[in-house]
Formats: structure tokens, C-alpha cells, sequence
């Protein structure tokens, strides 16, 4: 990749959209070369079209202009003018190939196995309900807005793939999302494009699969994850959240304190007497919804399970939790 106006390394804009929670952006990346390529695609909605055609005006392009455009993973912040890029410019569309079997998943299937991990958390009633229909809502949201028809090149770990003339090597970081990549490119200097990975000051929450099937797998995936970019030598990191920034070595290692620290006072909270995902996940939410925090939950309880530091048993389909 580089500069349309001469051989120099291409200028990196950064867009960025309002969001309702923590920090209260997103932000999306222009790479403003030859062929110019869009990293993430924002928030859905009209509001966020405008701001992404007025960002890109102001770099002196317009939406039929981007020439690639580049997922790190289908959550709604990242897809959400996807459809809009599509329409305006008929780009080269790259996106993990999870994705791809993710999103042919059979909405009653989801509906089934997410029911019942969540009685195994210990939910019930509308908790129980709204937890249903929040995964099926989130996959028909999410594939409306990432059609798999939308995409050009299905990207997996380990891969180079060219993009606008460049190699871009592919890195798969599960956790806070089962298909999340972080891609590493050269921008004139080594450089992570790392989505929701690598995120100063936060460590995203686990949500992983959800609570669908594998959810007990979400804490050693993204532990697998910070291994993989432990192993990576960068210059810079450009996130979905939080600043731009050069230290990629501090953030994997805060991000694996955070998970060891979530562990430590899951057990804590085995230990003090509560018995289900859902009574933790009470006392970690305060007055919040517990709806993004209850699959890092049981993720983070299963995952003590397996490591021997806590007991389970289940009674009527509840996994009830007690110390070694």
C-alpha cells in the first residue's frame, strides 16, 4: 500500500461513531492509498452513513471510492454500514471464514442450545427469555447486515492475503468474539489492525459464542488469542475503541491479568457461597444489565471447572457451583 499522491506509506484516517457504551465510540480506519481500503465498516443507522461519508469527504474521498473494505468480526459496531460501502462501491469485501458457518446456523438450534446453558446459568423467566432472543436477534441483525453473499475473501488464521497489492497476514484472536481477526500489515512501519483486541485502557468482555454451544470454551480461547499476539512484533496498533497506540505488549499483558484476575474473584465468589453463573453475574453487574457480562461468567466458572479449582453438579438442568 501506498500514498496515491507519491511512494510514501498511506495516511491512516480514523473514523470513529458515537455508541452507547464504554468509551462511546467505535472507530473504523481509511487507508488512504491507491486503492483505498476501509477497516470496519461502524455503526448501522443513517446517522452513521453521513458521518462516514462526511469523514471520508474530509480526506478528499467519497463512499464509491473504497476500493476493499476489511472485517475483523461481525459484531454490529464493526458491520453496520457494510451494506452501504456495498452499494455505493462494489469493494473486495475480506471477513474471517467463521463467519461463514456462524451465520448459516438454524435460528431454532441457536434458540435451543442457548435456552439451555442459560438455565444452566440459573437464569429464569423474562431473564431466561430475554437471553433467547437476544442470540437469535443478534445472529438475523448481524447476517442482515454482513450478508455472506456481501463477502469476496474468507480470511483464517495464519494466512497472508493481498490487499490492495500488500501481503496482510491474518490472525485469528478469539474471545470477545469466536471469529475476531486482528490483521498485520505494513504501513510504513509494522502495524496491528486489532478490532476489539489490544484495546487501551479496557479488556473487552468475553462474550465469545454467547451462551450458545462452546461458551465454555470463551476464557481459553482468549488466553489462545493473547498468546498469538504475544508472538507479534509491532510499531503501532490501530483498535475499534480506545486510542491509537505503540504498545501491544502492555496490552496483551493487562488483558491476561484481567483474566486472570476475572478467575481469581469467580472463585473468590464460589467460595463466599454463590452457586450459579447468574447469582455472580448479579453481584459483578450491580445496577447494569447483566445481559453482556453473564457468558463471561459462565465461561469464567467452566473454565474453573476444568482446571479443577471448583465443583459442579446440576439439578434440573441448573449447574450449581461449589469450592474444591
Amino acid at each position: 500500500m501506498t500514498d496515491r499522491r507519491s511512494d510514501a506509506p498511506p495516511a491512516v484516517h480514523r473514523i470513529e461513531f458515537d455508541v452507547e457504551w464504554p468509551p462511546g465510540h467505535v472507530a473504523s480506519y481509511l487507508v488512504d492509498c491507491d486503492e483505498p481500503t476501509l477497516i470496519d465498516a461502524g455503526m448501522p443507522g443513517s446517522d452513521a452513513e453521513r458521518v462516514l461519508r462526511e469523514r471520508l469527504a474530509e480526506c478528499g474521498r467519497d463512499l464509491a471510492d473504497v476500493e476493499h473494505l476489511v472485517l475483523t468480526h461481525p459484531h454490529v459496531d464493526h458491520v453496520g454500514q457494510v451494506g452501504a460501502v456495498v452499494e455505493a462501491a462494489d469493494p473486495t469485501v475480506y471477513a474471517p471464514a467463521g463467519i461463514r458457518e456462524r451465520f448459516d446456523r438454524d435460528a431454532d438450534d441457536l434458540a435451543a442450545a442457548v435456552r439451555a446453558n442459560a438455565v444452566g446459568a440459573g437464569l429464569t423467566g423474562d431473564a431466561l427469555d430475554t437471553a433467547v432472543s437476544m442470540a437469535v436477534g443478534s445472529l438475523e441483525r448481524n447476517r442482515d447486515l454482513l450478508p455472506p453473499a456481501a463477502v469476496d475473501v474468507w480470511v483464517s488464521d495464519g494466512e497472508r492475503v493481498e490487499v490492495a497489492g500488500t501481503p496482510v497476514e491474518v490472525i485469528h484472536t478469539p474471545g470477545h468474539q469466536a471469529d475476531h481477526c486482528c490483521f498485520r500489515v505494513d504501513l510504513g512501519e509494522p502495524t496491528l489492525v486489532s478490532g476489539d483486541a489490544a484495546i487501551e485502557p479496557f479488556r473487552p468482555v468475553a462474550l465469545h459464542v454467547g451462551l450458545d454451544r462452546g461458551v465454555e470454551g470463551a476464557i481459553a480461547a482468549f488466553y489462545g488469542a493473547l498468546d498469538r499476539l504475544a508472538a507479534v512484533d509491532v510499531a503501532r496498533v490501530y483498535p475499534g475503541h480506545g486510542p491509537v497506540h505503540d504498545d501491544l505488549a502492555g496490552a496483551v499483558a493487562r488483558d491476561r491479568a484481567s483474566l486472570d484476575r476475572t478467575l481469581d474473584r469467580t472463585a473468590e465468589r464460589v467460595e463466599a457461597g454463590a452457586e450459579t453463573a447468574a447469582e455472580i453475574a448479579r453481584e459483578r453487574a450491580g445496577d447494569r444489565d447483566i445481559a453482556y457480562i453473564i457468558a463471561e461468567v459462565v465461561g469464567a466458572l467452566r473454565h474453573l471447572e476444568a482446571e479443577g479449582r471448583i465443583d459442579a453438579t446440576v439439578e434440573d438442568g441448573v449447574r450449581r457451583y461449589r469450592p474444591r
